[in-house]
């Protein structure tokens, strides 16, 4: 598959003696177990546990790049900077912009040519759960088209930020942070932490990712779920017959188990948990809190 540019993705470069501790007593990442190679999602949470911030960090020469949304950097950034006190740490946007991800053949030969500040092409770990090789450059490096990308994490129910969910709306759990290696429960203290640990050890996190498919065209982005009228989650990113949703897998897990249709609008359409997650729909609301 060709390379293909994500015109709105920024970056920011962190470094300095403490930029691994700043960043670990931060975000939901653990950053102390990042590999070298390895492109982790994360994020920065209000202290009510609902992501504030999400992206994509890894690491670069002596610090991190952090990869989000172009319209998140400067908010990011403005936050981040609000933390840092007095540590050693600096705190930069990168001059480059966008991002350039590649997968199949094109991402192996990505792996030995030079990124953002001399870095290799990072492996994004949520694609790697998924068993797909694709790696993200600093950059313009490709002139692939966009949708097949957005097909790509669709079809593997990798989920972004605006087009799938709202920010300051979902908790991590929500968007399968807890599966794909941004959030962690053994590093200690962050922002939001004791919520989402929670939220973990409890078990009460309900509202999850999964693809959706239908037999013609889906409608748009925000279309609601419903079964038997009644909702059960909001579509996100769509392309064809095939898109994203975050649905309460509770009511959707019923409505299966008592053959009731799920409608995206009008439209009939089937639910499926990425296998990667190794989730299951509930048949019942015994079940869901078991």
């Amino acid at each position: 598959m060709p390379a293909v540019f994500l015109k709105d993705r920024s970056l920011l470069f962190v470094s300095g003696a403490e930029a691994q501790s700043f960043l670990q007593n931060l975000i939901t990442t653990d950053i102390a177990a990042l590999g070298a190679d390895e492109a982790r999602p994360g994020a920065l949470l209000t202290p009510q546990g609902k992501i504030l911030f999400d992206f994509m960090i890894w690491q670069d020469r002596d610090g991190y790049t952090i990869e989000t949304d172009a319209g998140q950097r400067d908010g990011l950034l403005k936050r981040l900077t609000m933390y840092k006190l007095r540590a050693a740490v600096t705190l930069a946007p990168s001059t480059e912009e966008g991002v350039t991800v590649s997968w199949g053949e094109d991402a192996e030969g990505a792996r030995g040519s030079q990124g953002a500040r001399g870095s290799q092409g990072a492996r994004d770990s949520r694609f790697a759960k998924a068993g797909v090789t694709l790696t993200r450059r600093a950059g313009r490096q490709g002139d692939g088209a966009e949708a097949l990308y957005n097909a790509l994490r669709i079809r593997h129910g990798i989920v972004t930020s605006g087009s799938d969910f709202a920010l300051q709306d979902a908790f991590p759990h929500d968007v399968l942070m807890d599966f794909n290696g941004g959030l962690s429960f053994r590093k200690g203290c962050y922002v939001g932490q004791e919520v989402v640990s929670r939220m973990q050890h409890r078990g009460t996190a309900r509202r999850r990712v999964v693809t959706v498919s239908a037999a013609t065209d889906l409608p748009g982005t925000g279309t609601e779920i419903t079964a038997a009228g009644k909702p059960v989650g909001t579509l996100g990113s769509v392309d064809g017959g095939n898109g994203l949703a975050i649905v309460r897998i509770d009511r959707a897990g019923a409505a299966m188990a008592a053959g009731t249709p799920l409608l995206a609008g009008d439209t009939p359409v089937s639910l499926v948990l990425p296998a990667w997650s190794g989730l299951v729909f509930p048949a019942s609301a015994d079940e869901a809190s078991a």
